[in-house]
């Protein structure tokens, strides 16, 4: 396959593994990248010498091109970041926050930068920053996805732009690639089929339930961490994002969060306090990450909570990316030539 994709990031085809914390780890990463795709490692859990040991993991385990995604709201990301132009990784991805001091380093030693945006405003803007592709997250995704869905919000971006395009929620399979190629896309993201692999470190209880679920057990709710996300639909699930978390229990379980980000307490706290909207978020997701933490180490999908997205729906087995890869490609070609049939029929 080729695509500006492909082209931009020198990979054979154009799928990316988008960061996921405690998912998107150096096996994964490599396992995606080595597959034909590219591979991000998830930065949101790790300190700057953990990034820089799994940057390093990462290049023993391939010799291909792999990303990291960087959340920029998050404490510790711009150190984080720092580490990654240091070691001159080959993509950068990154999210919520103005990245055009990332472009400027990164393109100084031939990296490629990867914005991640959610409406029209800041694909434009991410654009003016010199980003050299856009990922599109649709509302089907897991976690923050946009208040739109794939399907119109792909098309209104390509429009909009004239860098290329990864359409991300909602993809599970080679009929959503070859969906997404039409509707202007030059790429997908693929996060819950991935996880869904046997080469992820997700906990295989979790896996198993993907699998037995559908695309309509999922929740989409701003009242867990802050900002509207999609989890997987269980009873505590339900529970948990009936109405906001309470401000007090939030300061209280951002201290015992604060360990799970490798920040220290009084950086979590002041979020509670702070005047600007942006920071006191971070508290609030301090205090979610050790249910989400728990569902996706441990397994335990009674008291954690698993970020899922609509395409667990398409979800039937739990293979190697390796497989996944394959069996994209195969199912692209197929649809593609359906559609051509149809079209001259």
């Amino acid at each position: 396959m080729k695509t500006r994709i492909t082209e931009t990031f020198g990979i054979q085809y154009p799928i990316l593994l988008p960061g996921m914390s405690w998912i998107s780890k150096p096996e994964l990463v490599a396992a995606v990248s080595n597959a034909g795709g590219l591979g991000i490692l998830a930065l949101g859990p790790l300190t700057p010498d953990q990034t820089r040991e799994s940057i390093r993991k990462i290049r023993e385990l391939t010799d291909k091109p792999f990303g990291i995604g960087c959340t920029l709201l998050m404490p510790g990301a711009k150190e984080n970041a720092e580490v990654c132009l240091e070691e001159k990784v080959p993509v950068i991805n990154y999210s919520l926050g103005k990245g055009d001091w990332i472009t400027e380093r990164a393109h100084a030693y031939g990296g490629k930068v990867l914005a991640t945006v959610t409406t029209v405003k800041h694909a434009q803007s991410a654009v003016k920053c010199g980003a050299d592709a856009l990922l599109v997250t649709g509302h089907e995704a897991a976690a923050h996805g946009g208040d739109v869905t794939s399907l119109v919000l792909i098309p209104a971006i390509a429009d909009a732009v004239d860098i290329p395009v990864v359409g991300c929620g909602g993809f599970g399979d080679g009929r959503g690639l070859a969906a997404a190629l039409a509707l202007g896309a030059d790429g997908i993201a693929m996060g819950s089929r991935f996880a869904t692999s046997s080469d992820s470190p997700l906990h295989q209880n979790v896996k198993d339930n993907v699998v037995k679920k559908d695309q309509h057990d999922t929740v989409y709710s701003p009242n867990f961490d802050g900002i509207p996300a999609r989890y997987m639909k269980t009873p505590n699930a339900v529970k948990l994002t009936r109405k906001p978390m309470n401000f007090v229990f939030t300061a209280i379980k951002a201290t015992q969060a604060a360990k799970y980000v490798g920040q220290p307490i009084w950086k979590i706290l002041l979020g509670l306090f702070a005047a600007l909207d942006k920071i006191r978020l971070l508290a609030y997701f301090g205090a979610a990450t050790p249910k989400l933490k728990s569902a996706t180490e441990e397994g335990d999908l009674d008291k954690g909570m698993q970020f899922i997205g609509q395409s667990q729906g398409l979800i039937n087995d739990v293979v190697s990316v390796e497989t996944i890869m394959q069996r994209m490609v195969a199912e692209a070609e197929a649809a593609h030539a359906v559609v051509k049939a149809k079209l001259l029929a």
